[in-house]
């Protein structure tokens, strides 16, 4: 079986639209910008042998202040630059009571199935308690990015790191 690395998108690949203490995803193709160290940390996880797999709730496409094309988009530049083996998406809403949309681990354990994924030996990275609590959910060890979001904050995880760029050394520290 293999190890991946499971990714929250908003906040831990890009840069997140923070009002008011809450992060939101970006509308724009022009505003997806990766943050620092980003493309560095998910190819030297790659190069490590870890399958590095985006696990992104975006249900602004279902509200419609997204559109599908915009996200797809930005989906495209991750795969074109060689930075993800494959990118999951809810498009949900809390309200549709879905198996995908995080907190849930329907997304962790449809690319489980897809890629042969051990996920006891794999780990979900995220900045919301949505990530943490799926990464549980789906038997993974979780790494939780705090920015202070003025919100729910997650209970237990295996780590707490200041971003994306120290993912790799933390989790190749406790990989065994």
């Amino acid at each position: 079986m293999r190890k991946a690395v499971f990714l929250d998108r908003d906040g831990v690949i890009n840069r997140g639209v923070v009002r008011d203490g809450k992060p939101y995803a970006p509308t724009t193709l022009a505003d997806f910008q990766l943050l620092p160290g980003a493309a560095e940390a998910m190819k030297a996880l790659r190069a490590a042998g870890w399958l590095v797999i985006v696990a992104t709730n975006q249900p602004d496409v279902a509200t419609g202040k997204q559109s599908l094309a915009t996200v797809n988009a930005m989906h495209q530049q991750l795969r074109d630059a060689g930075l993800v083996d494959d990118i999951k998406v809810c498009f949900h809403v809390d309200a549709d009571h879905c198996a995908c949309r995080k907190p849930k681990p329907g997304m962790l354990l449809e690319a489980a199935r897809e890629h042969d994924i051990d996920l006891a030996a794999s780990w979900m990275v995220g900045d919301r308690w949505r990530d943490i609590e799926a990464g549980q959910a789906a038997g993974c060890r979780t790494l939780f990015i705090d920015y202070g979001y003025a919100e729910k904050q997650p209970e237990r995880p295996d780590g707490v790191v200041a971003s994306l760029a120290d993912v790799r050394d933390f989790i190749e520290k406790r990989a065994g």
